[in-house]
């Protein structure tokens, strides 16, 4: 049973509930309620399932942001969503696959899932901008909306009642309404984690810049450390002038000085500084001060003072995370940088008083992926090892094969999923083919399918775009040689992209099914701890200090429920390493 909620059409927040059935029909008369009696509905519903034995209501709605931050607000569970925003952006970009829908019951075809969406799906190619954001006032509800509100209850009910259907005529409707409630499941734990906030020391953070650039500076001026390196920067260059900030004075400087470069990036410079594969001392001690100085204006710029006065408030960064903002389904954040929190800053990650983080991370998740996706033997063997590369090491060797060193192995198997076809990568690929056929097979056969600018889906069906329309004109346009080239390597580039497109976004299925697992568990366990922090394949928990054992277990137990949920019974495991520590610094 869906309930659906749709903002109220009253003008003055709230919002109208109306029970849908199973097959998306209309039960019963809706029901308008005020945002402070929203939780409490939610609430009596779910322990009234919870009493009956019965499965809870999926809560469903067009962005799980606005109700979920009530429900946070409340200290209110719910325990399934369906987030139709989230899911018509999923089945728009799969009813373009031809192979995307159920086979034709006379030519035995697969033919195209039949969707047409009442709601506008979001581009999955891009992060959608900001969303509007709940504002206080006293004088109105609590979460009231400063601009429009959305589509309305009869639209939301018209879009379930076509996601139903979509699903039905889809190649396989299991899976892809998996896909479907792990994503909506992966909302709500967004929302929760935003709501939380990941417990930071303002204190901490501010030491951290002291110590590495001196003094907190005046507005629109430099620190002290950073203005006596651009001041070394001009001697050592010989340009009195220069702004350091600027990378076209930059790049001239260097290049008046005799540093042969086209890119003031800093990885480029380090190459510069390598002579005939050895560092040379005298070309360091000229971009040493460059060097510097950019690994410090990072700092400045991406975590300094100004960020730590916007983002932390009451020793919380509450950065508002992106569900499926990558087309892989991996997350993005708005805001802060919360999927890059840099290693020099983790210290100021600290748990409150009596209080502890359990961090988790799962070991070498998208090979392991692979191992299943292509029903590989041989990589699954390997996989059952906590460390994946030195287990293929370990099996090169007895095969007497090149690839029996550790980084070999790492550079083959990631080269194999990301197209790399140069250098090590390149050299080790045969081996690896002749260990792993069916692995390497696999995301070979997804980068062909790209290279013809056709989609590759995900094992529970979520679908890559088409590309660009100015992609088929470049392959329509191969009369010249330069025409050709120009085909070939675009082609190229989208094989790339199709054939990581399978491997990770799998894993951020799996991802997804671990967090919710999480989240399930701790509830269900009743412990004092709650999600603060995703990144791709690592968690992070806030919990009671003499309850960090059993929140550990929660999530390895979790981990192992998400293959089973996503995968079945498969001879494939993802390890996790699990650490308890008080300063997100000192995580494994």
């Amino acid at each position: 049973m869906h309930i659906v909620v749709a903002p109220a059409e009253t003008g003055a927040g709230g919002w109208t509930l109306q029970v849908v059935t199973a097959n998306g029909q209309r039960a019963g008369q809706p029901l308008t309620v005020t945002d402070q009696e929203f939780p409490g509905i939610v609430s009596t519903r779910e322990a009234a399932a919870l009493e009956a034995g019965v499965q809870p209501p999926v809560w469903t709605w067009m962005d799980t942001s606005v109700p979920a931050a009530l429900l946070c607000e409340a200290d209110v569970w719910a325990t399934k969503c369906r987030d139709l925003g989230l899911c018509a952006t999923i089945l728009a970009t799969a009813s373009d696959a031809p192979g995307s829908g159920a086979p034709d019951p006379d030519s035995g075809e697969s033919r195209p899932m039949q969707y047409t969406p009442v709601i506008e799906p979001a581009d999955p190619r891009h992060v959608p901008g900001p969303r509007p954001r709940p504002v206080e006032d006293s004088q109105t509800s609590l979460f009231a909306m400063a601009t429009d509100r959305g589509p309305g209850l009869d639209d939301l009910v018209a879009e379930l009642a076509e996601q139903i259907r979509a699903v039905s005529t889809a190649r396989n409707p299991k899976r892809l309404e998996m896909l479907l409630g792990l994503e909506s499941q992966g909302a709500l734990v967004a929302a929760t984690m935003r709501h939380q906030g990941i417990p930071w020391n303002p204190g901490i953070h501010e030491q951290i810049l002291t110590d590495a650039m001196g003094p907190r500076p005046k507005e629109g001026e430099r620190p002290i450390r950073m203005q006596e390196l651009a001041e070394e920067i001009r001697r050592v260059l010989a340009a009195p002038t220069l702004n350091p900030d600027s990378p076209p004075e930059l790049l001239k400087a260097l290049r008046t000085a005799g540093v042969d470069i086209d890119s003031t990036r800093a990885w480029v410079i380090k190459e510069w500084t390598v002579v005939a594969g050895q560092p040379d001392a005298r070309r360091q001690e000229i971009v040493a001060p460059v060097l510097e100085y950019k690994k410090l204006s990072r700092i400045f710029s991406a975590t300094g003072w100004h960020w730590l006065d916007i983002w932390v408030t009451n020793g919380r960064f509450h950065p508002e995370y992106v569900v499926g903002g990558v087309v892989t389904g991996r997350w993005a954040a708005r805001g802060g940088g919360a999927l890059q929190i840099p290693k020099f800053i983790r210290d100021a990650v600290r748990a409150d008083p009596g209080r502890t983080l359990v961090v988790a991370d799962a070991a070498q998740l998208e090979p392991r992926v692979l191992a299943i996706l292509a029903r590989d033997d041989a990589l699954a063997q390997a996989s059952r090892d906590r460390d994946l590369y030195e287990s293929i090491a370990q099996q090169g060797q007895e095969r007497g094969s090149e690839l029996k060193e550790r980084p070999h192995a790492k550079v083959a198997l990631l080269g194999a999923m990301y197209g790399a076809t140069q250098g090590a990568a390149g050299r080790f690929m045969p081996h690896l083919t002749r260990m792993f056929p069916r692995a390497v097979g696999y995301v070979e056969h997804a980068a062909r399918v790209g290279e013809r600018g056709e989609q590759v889906c995900t094992y529970l069906g979520r679908w890559s775009p088409l590309p660009e329309p100015e992609w088929f004109e470049i392959q329509r346009a191969t009369e010249t040689a330069a025409g050709e080239r120009r085909a070939t390597q675009a082609a190229r580039t989208h094989g790339r992209f199709s054939r990581n497109f399978v491997v990770q976004g799998s894993a951020a299925e799996w991802a997804l099914a671990w967090l919710g697992h999480i989240r399930q568990g701790l509830h269900r366990q009743g412990l004092d701890a709650h999600l603060v922090f995703f990144l791709h394949d690592e968690v992070m928990v806030h919990c009671a200090q003499e309850q960090a054992e059993q929140v550990k277990q929660v999530v390895l137990d979790a981990a192992d429920q998400a293959v089973r949920t996503v995968f079945g019974r498969v001879p494939v495991e993802v390890p996790v390493a699990t650490s308890v520590v008080t300063s997100y610094a000192d995580a494994k």
